[in-house]
């Protein structure tokens, strides 16, 4: 190690190492740099000339700290006294920093808050009582800005230069305090942590002992030194062991996120740090690097510390396979843990990713030597590996509490001395993975629903700002339990401003997202949020780290700030809808009361004419009606079709008035196998084919994120209603969807799709369209090569029956596997049975489903199966794009290579095939619908430009 540290002992005394001089304060680590390492040091980037940089070495830097301490103590500061920096350049800032540590001075770096001189100056109050009356040290330009600063004034930075009487470095012990940092970055009730000489010592020794940092090193760090971060890990740390330091102004990289990487690449830098945020940016320039054919050299870059926020392994894995070409090591992310209490970085994982394969966030790896982690009950008592309880943590380099503030200190520790970091974690074989953020979680109805994980899902969404994405609570007056706000930024959704009216497109994709956001929301965690608000990027107030500070946009919300965006979206989405209609008495205002109930509403924000499906309804929802409509009008059995073609209050109430022996609800008279899911949008209508199983449910998540884009039209098998016949034969099967298409659609281009069974019958179809002349423009396969007779003849009645059960959630993935080998022995009857009984009763009670409906619908699927049997491909089409995810068996290598590419010996032109996550039966999932919709929406786009054009010209 590049320099030599105190060793501290359980009691958290120092011990001596050889050689080490004083080594009871952070001082000594800038004359050891000084004195050993006197050609390293600081390196500053300017942002106005690239690639300009100007160098501090530590030497230098020990000089200019020492000089400048001379001007602190002429305005008569003594050891102890506090200082507030606000000097926001970077080198300035390291300069008048060291001075304060030089002299025992206790330094608190500060950061302007945005907004109005009145909250800057309430802030300025607050910290003059909570400090004691420190003095404020900025820059002559920034002191003409400020509100009148009480304590003990101001001092400008450029008259504490000069010739000063030298003076002796203040002797400082490792209990001495060295640092206050505040907590919430810019907040007006900030609290501020105290850091001991011996909390960065032990904090540096275990820092560079885990990322094995030498004085051969080169870190690079761009965030702002009010974050602890910045300060700790990306300069006290590379000072420490005498390695050379590269710093940038925060824009140059939040303008450009390509240039992170390029600095790396220049400076040859070995360590560096970020927030997950900016591999999100990094991956989506990872495409436009390749367009150009810019080269980068990431083979120095050892390890890139990730923290502040949790880190998502798709993102991380997209960003390592990203960048490979260029040189970054496969294990070159560390996701970390660490807080300001923690002396920043405090648990590493280096082993990511291989140790986090399938999770959705990165584990944190184990504790740096010096700190003891537990996860303990409510009442502090540690719990076994695996559980979920609050994170406790123990070392030498833990606060011993906020400055000034004994409740707050109180509140941190538990009795035993354990300091509570307010996380949720788990810890299994000594690693420690976070399961949510206390203070950063929504409850409703009793339930912890935590805010990074909301907002990891949402930044997911096609056409919303990374970064940009916040999910906080608010509680409406009288309500016993908390509400889910959204709020959002999209550039191409932008709201109408005096400057900017609102376009017909604007509108349009405006309408889409607020669609989505709700439909992702509602699939992930079962509930809708209250407030959905699309708002400008600089309406989300950030700390330096760029977190977003949710509990300041809550008390905007609340004190009505958003309001006139609440109301805007409000109007837009009851115009989209078709404008309101009031249910008429009777039957209408009962379903209208349902429709309230279930979408969180009141009933008179219910138009009678509005979709169930445009009002947030899901394929879930439609289980739900059902069993409401039964107790609330005495109709049981709805059948499911009846919802899906008649979804607003107004038709569904006609069906129902109408009665059996009609249309009454529960008999369809006449079968149509077009199920209209989307109507909205201009585009070119989709047509879907349902898969094996015969029903659309599938479709109707998916559908949701073609509001306001395109018409989603959903095809489903016959038979499943009273009185309907199955198909006899593929063909007639195709014959009977092509005709209702050219119903619904008399003429091309046409756009057909289907999913896994669903795509050998979309290809058939579009041979019909095009035999007629029409032309088919998007003929698309979601996850099914073309000779499907193979897996159908593997199908016998059990097999069908058991994936019938996966898909429905009945039973588990191992359990498909297994059942059938156990179940074909058995009769028919005591198979079913065998399902109902593994079944959770919950989920059957949700899809209405007992043995007799489970039944007739796994022989209606079998028989779709008995028709595949028969069915091999012939003829070609123009081409057809492909989307395949992980098969059935074996690898998604050979599942493309080996038969999905076998889609190129029918058709004429080239083919496109699509890699999308998830495995068959759940790339349109809760998990990974958003995801795939983007993609198909993209390659509908992409296939149908001309043709929607046209349509929405004609």
């Amino acid at each position: 190690m590049g320099t030599v540290f105190a060793e501290f002992s359980e009691r958290g005394e120092p011990e001596e190492r050889e050689g080490s001089g004083d080594g009871r304060s952070v001082i000594q680590l800038l004359v050891r740099a000084a004195r050993d390492h006197p050609a390293a040091g600081l390196r500053y980037i300017s942002a106005e000339a690239a690639g300009g940089a100007i160098s501090q070495s530590y030497p230098e830097l020990l000089a200019e700290a020492r000089e400048m301490l001379g001007g602190l103590r002429e305005r008569g500061l003594r050891p102890g006294d506090r200082v507030a920096l606000l000097v926001p350049d970077q080198r300035e800032f390291v300069t008048v920093f060291w001075a304060c540590l030089l002299g025992g001075f206790v330094p608190c770096p500060l950061v302007q808050p945005p907004g109005t001189v009145t909250r800057w100056a309430a802030q300025l109050t607050h910290l003059d009582r909570l400090l004691d009356g420190p003095l404020l040290v900025t820059t002559e330009a920034l002191a003409a800005g400020l509100p009148v600063v009480p304590g003990r004034g101001t001092a400008l930075l450029e008259e504490l230069r000069g010739d000063h009487a030298p003076a002796p470095d203040h002797q400082a012990a490792p209990e001495d305090l060295a640092l206050l940092v505040l907590t919430s970055g810019s907040t007006g009730n900030a609290k501020a942590v105290m850091l001991t000489h011996g909390n960065l010592l032990a904090s540096m020794a275990g820092k560079a002992e885990t990322q094995r940092l030498t004085a051969a090193d080169t870190t690079f760090n761009w965030i702002s030194f009010d974050h602890v971060a910045a300060l700790l890990e990306a300069h006290l740390l590379p000072l420490a062991v005498g390695a050379t330091q590269w710093h940038a102004p925060a824009r140059t990289v939040l303008e450009n996120p390509l240039e992170f990487l390029r600095i790396v690449s220049r400076h040859r830098v070995t360590m560096t740090f970020t927030p997950n945020f900016l591999l999100g940016s990094l991956n989506e320039a990872a495409h436009g690097l390749t367009e150009s054919g810019e080269r980068l050299d990431l083979g120095a870059l050892r390890h890139i510390v990730s923290g502040g926020e949790a880190n998502v392994v798709a993102t991380g894995e997209e960003f390592l396979a990203g960048y490979a070409a260029h040189g970054l090591r496969g294990s070159a992310l560390w996701p970390a843990f660490g807080m300001t209490e923690t002396c920043a970085g405090s648990v590493y994982n280096r082993d990511f990713p291989a140790a986090d394969a399938g999770a959705a966030f990165a584990n944190l790896g184990r504790p740096v030597r010096g700190l003891e982690i537990r996860v303990a009950d409510e009442h502090h008592r540690p719990l076994p590996e695996g559980e979920v309880g609050e994170l406790q943590l123990r070392g030498t380099m833990i606060t011993r509490g906020y400055y000034n503030d004994a409740e707050a200190t109180a509140a941190a520790f538990t009795p035993d001395g354990w300091f509570r970091s307010g996380d949720l974690g788990r810890v299994v074989d000594g690693r420690l993975s976070l399961e949510g953020r206390s203070k950063d979680s929504i409850i409703v109805n009793g339930v912890n629903y935590f805010s990074q994980e909301i907002e990891t899902a949402l930044e997911q969404l096609d056409g919303i700002t990374p970064g940009h994405v916040a999910a906080f609570p608010t509680r409406a007056p009288g309500s016993d339990t908390e509400q889910l706000v959204i709020a959002f930024h999209a550039e191409a959704a932008a709201l109408p401003a005096p400057d900017r009216p609102q376009t017909a497109a604007d509108e349009a994709e405006l309408h889409r997202l607020l669609t989505a956001v709700r439909a992702t929301t509602v699939m992930l965690w079962g509930f809708r949020p209250s407030v959905i608000l699309p708002l400008p990027k600089d309406a989300f107030p950030k700390t330096s780290l760029g977190k977003t500070l949710r509990r300041r946009m809550r008390q905007t919300l609340e004190s009505g700030g958003y309001a006139e965006v609440a109301a805007h979206v409000a109007e837009l989405t009851c115009r989209r809808l078709g404008g309101h209609t009031p249910p008429r008495p009777g039957t209408e205002q009962v379903l209208a009361e349902i429709y309230a109930e279930m979408f969180g509403t009141t009933p008179d924000r219910i138009s009678a004419t509005a979709s169930f499906f445009d009002l947030g309804g899901t394929s879930l929802d439609i289980l739900r009606l059902r069993r409401r409509v039964d107790q609330r009008l005495g109709v049981p059995d709805l059948p499911v079709i009846t919802v899906l073609t008649a979804p607003s209050v107004r038709a569904l109430a006609a069906r129902v008035d109408a009665g059996p022996g009609a249309d009454g609800g529960r008999r369809v008279a006449e079968y149509d196998p077009v199920v209209p899911l989307q109507t909205g949008g201009a585009k070119t209508p989709l047509f879907c084919v349902h898969p094996g199983v015969g029903e659309v449910l599938v479709f109707v998540n998916l559908a949701k994120y073609f509001a306001g884009d395109r018409p989603f039209y959903a095809l489903r098998a016959r038979g499943f209603n009273e009185g309907e016949k199955p198909f006899e034969s593929f063909e007639e099967m195709v014959s009977t969807y092509v005709a209702a298409i050219r119903a619904r659609q008399p003429h091309g281009p046409y756009a057909v799709a289907g999913y896994s069974y669903g795509g050998a019958v979309a290809f058939e179809i579009a041979k019909a369209l095009e035999a007629l002349g029409e032309r088919v423009d998007f003929v698309g396969s979601f996850n099914l090569p073309p000779h499907i007779k193979y897996r159908m003849n593997e199908l016998d009645f059990i097999e069908t029956a058991t994936n019938l059960a996966f898909f429905l959630d009945l039973i588990g993935k191992q359990q498909s596997l297994e059942l059938p080998a156990v179940l074909r022995p058995l009769p028919r009857a005591e198979q079913l049975a065998r399902f109902m009984e593994l079944a959770p009763p919950g989920r059957l009670a949700e899809l209405d489903l007992d043995q007799e409906k489970f039944a007739a619908w796994a022989e209606l699927a079998d028989g779709l199966t008995d028709l595949g049997r028969t069915y091999t491909p012939s003829g070609k089409v123009r081409s057809m794009t492909v989307f395949y995810a992980t098969p059935l068996r074996g690898t998604k290598a050979d599942w493309l290579e080996k038969e999905i590419r076998r889609w190129d010996d029918h058709t004429t032109g080239a083919n496109r095939y699509i890699d999308v996550p998830g495995e068959h039966y759940t790339l349109m999932g809760p998990r990974h619908v958003a995801t795939f919709q983007a993609v198909l929406r993209r390659e509908l786009d992409r296939a149908l430009g001309d043709a929607d054009r046209e349509h929405v010209g004609g």
